[in-house]
């Protein structure tokens, strides 16, 4: 009995290790966004995460939500800095995510300072 008890809860440990490496580390997709920064914030009750928002076009349909992990110190740095001004973003999309990891499937690895479109020189 005891044998059979033991090899089930490793089971149902090794399914949920391997989901959360699936989860973790294959990506859906990669890309990039470009558009103005109108949000980064550092939010949540128990668990804090990084969430932003990019504007891609005038109205307020065409919002780009991402999530940047902890671990990228210099993304967020970087996102702080380009509060309000147009950035192209280099991003993941992952299947699914975690509540500790963030909000949206997509984070984001790389943030570029872009010249805006709307102006002109």
């Amino acid at each position: 009995m005891k044998k059979i008890l033991g090899i089930g809860i490793f089971g149902i440990t090794a399914i949920l290790v391997l989901y959360y490496a699936f989860i973790y580390f294959v990506t859906y997709s990669e890309g990039t966004r470009s558009g103005e920064l109108i949000k980064i914030s550092h939010k949540g009750f128990i668990v804090k995460t990084w969430e932003g928002e990019i504007s891609q076009g005038i109205s307020g349909a065409q919002i780009f939500t991402f999530s940047v992990l902890d671990k990228d110190k210099d993304v967020i740095a970087k996102l702080k800095e380009y509060q309000g001004q147009f950035v192209k973003l280099d991003y993941i999309e992952r299947y699914a995510t975690f509540f500790w990891l963030g909000d949206s499937k997509y984070f984001i690895t790389k943030v570029t300072k872009e010249q805006s479109p709307h102006s002109r020189n």
